[in-house]
């Protein structure tokens, strides 16, 4: 017999992308107990809520989550608020909290930058050699009858060198990318889908008191963040969305088959004439 767990992942890949979320709470309602695996393991959009002491909007997903409670990077504090024990073991402090600060600045400047609007977040935890979090960003648009959202999960590990003067680093980077378009002439159109990449370096880090390694922590972050979400949007745009025109092109012409006949054998003997 398959393994429950697989069986759901396996499921959850061959159903459509925009309804992950819908799907996922239908089978966490069938196999409760699954619902911390699937939910530490899968993929799906992001959602907000609103700081209630900074009254900024944060990001939500299971790396801030205790339960229903998710932790603001803004006032350090779990909303609603969670048993203070419990609280104490899963709030960062120390230089942790200070980097967690710092690289919510940056992702937020970077945020408006790139997005233009949107939501950015940013959570770091500490491990027994380094430490590792998670960078978010969503943004979401709707005019003239279509409706995007654009979702990055950014997973990034640590690990520092005993002489401090270096650091590793691992990223694994989804992108989560919902179009659709609804209009009379059209009916309704989406296209949904998403996008995993990993990479890792090893970036020096600069300094020699502590808040100069961790603010070099924050700039190497922020320039693999930046590097990775640059490359994955010229893949989505050049790979995804190219090769999708091609299957269109393929599957119905807009010019007459004979025409494009004729243009394709006149472009292979300019092609031959100038190979002689």
């Amino acid at each position: 017999m398959a393994d429950p767990f697989d069986a759901a992942l396996d499921l959850l890949r061959r159903l459509p992308p925009s309804s992950t979320q819908q799907n996922l709470n239908g089978i966490i309602s069938l196999r409760p107990d699954l619902e911390e695996d699937l939910l530490s393991s899968v993929d799906v959009a992001l959602t907000s809520k609103r700081c209630p002491k900074s009254g900024r909007d944060f990001l939500c997903c299971d790396y801030n989550r205790d339960g229903s409670s998710y932790r603001s990077p803004w006032s350090n504090q779990f909303e609603p608020p969670i048993d203070p024990e419990d609280a104490a073991d899963l709030i960062p402090g120390g230089r942790v909290r200070r980097m967690e600060v710092a690289l919510n600045s940056a992702v937020d400047v970077y945020r408006e930058l790139y997005y233009e609007g949107g939501t950015s977040s940013a959570y770091l935890w500490a491990l027994e050699e380094g430490f590792a979090g998670v960078v978010l960003f969503k943004k979401t648009s709707s005019a003239g009858g279509g409706k995007g959202s654009w979702d990055s999960i950014h997973v990034l590990e640590v690990t520092e060198a005993t002489s401090k003067r270096s650091a590793h680093y691992k990223l694994t980077s989804t992108v989560i990318l919902d179009l659709g378009l609804s209009s009379a002439a059209v009916d309704s159109l989406d296209l949904a889908g998403n996008l995993t990449r990993q990479t890792q370096s090893d970036n020096p880090l600069s300094g020699l008191r502590d808040s100069e390694i961790e603010q070099s922590h924050v700039v190497n972050i922020g320039r693999m963040v930046e590097d990775m979400e640059t490359r994955m949007r010229n893949l989505l745009q050049e790979v995804y969305f190219g090769k999708a025109k091609d299957v269109v092109g393929d599957l119905r012409s807009i010019q007459p088959l004979s025409e494009v006949g004729r243009e394709r054998d006149a472009h292979r003997e300019v092609i031959n004439k100038m190979g002689r």
